[in-house]
């Protein structure tokens, strides 16, 4: 449904919108590394944030923003996650969105602020106030692809879409931006999504509507299994489409719902397959479940397994590592009646790894893209979980992080 020719327009696609990205020298290779996105029309927000209880700074001021309900910019930076960073932190965090606001004539309390890279240092405010300045100078409908590289740490590329919609005889816009490659399990890697709209919907369904949606796409993601101090996803809907408010959940909310949870989806599957040195990119789909919840235990113990994500990596057809892992994934299961396919050959079933085409299953783990495909036996519930290989250029980003 993505037109890739509005791709380039991203975050700025919706009408009414603006974004930057600039260098402020906050990054060490020199790269773009302030990103601002803007609306001159107040914008409905919505924002999940990570559940780690060692949240970031920008993460405690940009609930705050949700909390009012509107907001009329986003401010992001890479380089520096501003975590663990105390009341100096705090204080920085709330310093960017005043300097933003000043900027854009607006209040602090509309600006959302949003920091990834590394934890345990403090921005250099100098540079962050000099950023966001130039940032807001160079606001453009041409800037979402500079303002999507700005927030991007060790991924390969900025992940992006934008499409749009009819809703009420009116053409209705998104546009997305997002980071995540390592420290990925969101459940709310470093992740950083922002999605913008020119949808005229009441923001406590928009709120609604984003919190169920990252259940079933963001919160799917795993790719190392280590949740961020910063994950945050927030959607910003200014009404400039003209469409008739979306105040119930009628069928104009379910035609936004759907390609809101289609957008968080594809970005959900972008930041796997560009999991750190990830050379496939993994869908675990579990089927047969009591319940959703249980799928997707079963499904978060696959992608979080080192040994299940060692053997794609290396396209070994280890079907005992795959079951062990349902096994301990504390979701009651009935070994015999669990079934484990590679692609379309059945490698466990009835209780037993089964014997299957070697060959054949090896032919499958060469493929990038796999389908690991899991049925419970138990009920009609079901999950799918995106993850990736884990490779040796894992380990050698990680253990190199910080020098």
């Amino acid at each position: 449904m993505f037109n890739e020719n509005h791709k380039i327009a991203g975050v700025a696609y919706p009408q009414g919108f603006k974004a930057a990205g600039v260098r402020a020298g906050i990054k060490k290779n020199g790269n773009l590394d302030v990103a601002v996105i803007y609306t001159e029309r107040e914008a409905a927000v919505a924002g999940v944030f990570t559940k780690n209880l060692v949240a970031a700074a920008p993460v405690l001021v940009s609930k705050q923003v949700v909390a009012t309900g509107t907001a009329h910019a986003i401010v992001a930076n890479a380089g520096c996650a501003n975590a663990c960073t105390g009341e100096q932190g705090l204080n920085d965090a709330h310093k960017m969105g005043e300097i933003a606001a000043q900027e854009l004539n607006c209040k602090a309390d509309d600006i959302i602020v949003a920091s990834t890279g590394l934890i345990g240092s403090n921005l250099p405010m100098d540079k962050m106030e000099s950023g966001i300045k130039q940032a807001v100078q160079k606001l453009s409908r041409e800037g979402s692809v500079n303002a999507g590289n700005a927030i991007v740490t060790t991924d390969t590329y900025s992940k992006a879409c934008a499409t749009e919609i009819e809703i009420g005889g009116a053409e209705v816009r998104f546009g997305a931006i997002a980071k995540g490659s390592g420290m990925i399990r969101p459940d709310m890697a470093t992740m950083l999504c922002f999605i913008t709209t020119d949808a005229d919907i009441d923001q406590k369904l928009l709120q609604e509507a984003l919190s169920e949606i990252t259940e079933v796409s963001f919160n799917c993601v795993s790719v190392d299994g280590d949740m961020s101090t910063n994950d945050s996803v927030v959607v910003l809907a200014n009404g400039a489409a003209g469409n008739k408010k979306i105040v119930d959940k009628g069928e104009d909310y379910e035609k936004f719902y759907e390609t809101l949870k289609t957008i968080c989806v594809e970005i959900a599957k972008r930041i796997a397959a560009d999991g750190e040195g990830a050379s496939k990119f993994l869908t675990v789909n579990v089927t047969g479940a009591k319940y959703f919840a249980d799928a997707k235990k079963v499904g978060m113990a696959i992608a979080n397994s080192p040994l299940c994500k060692t053997a794609v990596f290396g396209q070994d057809p280890n079907a005992g590592r795959f079951i062990c892992a349902v096994g301990y994934s504390g979701v009651e299961i009935v070994p015999e009646k669990v079934t484990i396919k590679f692609g379309d050959e059945t490698v466990y079933a009835d209780g037993l790894v089964t014997k299957f085409d070697n060959d054949r299953v090896r032919a499958i783990l060469k493929e990038h893209d796999i389908n690991v495909n899991i049925d419970l036996g138990l009920g009609d519930a079901q999950a799918t979980i995106f993850t990736c290989d884990l490779s040796f250029a894992y380990v050698k980003i990680n253990a190199d992080y910080t020098t």
